[in-house]
């Protein structure tokens, strides 16, 4: 785990100015030896931090620090705020007995952050958004359909309203930018038949990737720092997200996926192309329709709608 000194240390390189070892030793009442050793630890975590001798350590940017009192400002419900955790929708689903709607988890870092299907998150210290979310349906598992395409248009319009435009949405889960991966959603879901249904959001939103982190990445990514010059407030940004699904799941609780889908096609990032869809080891090529109100994709093969469900399909462009 990231210790106390830790974060007491990387705070104060934050603003990626240049701070001596012997600032930094007076500051944490620390020797010059154990700087540079907590320096190297936090080289390990990902960190880009620059030494120069006769100036001292900086970061390779500058840093914005989660801050739970702004990232939970005008909510009332519980904030769980971590500096390192395994990952955020597993620590929800853990507690999912106890939680309440509107429950959610942040952490500065995931050391087993989740995509769909298994795959991994990678999810660099203090560089994006890691936001895990509760919710209990009432109604079950089975009013659950299309939650996660009705997430994507909670998360764009929570990215418009902070001021990044030009995010699209790509079924079932995924948000790009410049035609590039920006985020990504996971939905996880607990219940019985005839009982309400516990469900953990989780989202990942790139917002300022580390350069020593980008090659480990396995495919076309982007980040909302592409977007805009200057630091971006990470925490008004969880903030703006936190209160678009607050909103969005109460509203998708009583109406279901059908107020969301014309948003979503508004913002389909496929719509009208020509694409192929990888079923197990089957390849189907049409063009992109949008999605029904089921939330299955819908492709154009051969001038005939054909809908396709979630499940073991993904979807590449061509």
């Amino acid at each position: 785990m990231i210790s106390e000194t830790r974060q007491r240390l990387i705070q104060l390189l934050a603003d990626g100015e240049f701070r001596s070892g012997e600032w930094l030793a007076e500051h944490l009442g620390l020797s010059r030896a154990a700087i540079h050793n907590n320096i190297e630890a936090l080289a390990e975590l990902g960190l880009e931090i620059y030494r120069v001798k006769g100036k001292g350590y900086r970061l390779e940017r500058p840093l914005s620090l989660l801050d739970g009192a702004v990232v939970n400002q005008q909510r009332q419900a519980p904030l769980h705020l971590f500096w390192q955790i395994d990952s955020t929708n597993a620590y929800l689903m853990k507690r999912k007995h106890l939680c309440t709607n509107g429950e959610a988890c942040l952490a500065e870092m995931q050391t087993a952050g989740r995509g769909r299907r298994g795959r991994e998150w990678v999810s660099p210290l203090a560089c994006h958004i890691y936001l895990s979310y509760f919710h209990r349906l009432e109604q079950g598992m089975a009013a659950a359909a299309g939650l996660s395409l009705a997430v994507g248009v909670m998360l764009v319009e929570a990215l418009e309203q902070a001021g990044f435009d030009g995010v699209g949405l790509k079924w079932p889960n995924d948000l790009y930018l410049d035609n590039k991966k920006l985020a990504g959603i996971l939905v996880e879901l607990n219940g019985q038949f005839g009982e309400p249904a516990e469900v953990v959001v989780g989202c990942g939103v790139n917002v300022s990737m580390p350069s020593g982190v980008a090659t480990a990445i396995d495919q076309p990514w982007q980040e909302l720092q592409f977007l805009q010059e200057g630091l971006i407030d990470r925490s008004r940004l969880a903030s703006t997200i936190l209160r678009h699904l607050d909103a969005g799941l109460t509203e998708f609780e009583h109406s279901g996926l059908a107020p969301f889908v014309v948003r979503w096609q508004q913002r389909d990032q496929f719509a009208g192309r020509a694409v192929k869809l990888l079923v197990g080891e089957n390849t189907i090529r049409g063009t992109a329709a949008g999605i029904d109100l089921q939330g299955n994709l819908l492709l154009n093969i051969d001038g005939e709608i054909k809908a396709f469900a979630a499940g073991e399909i993904s979807m590449r462009a061509d």
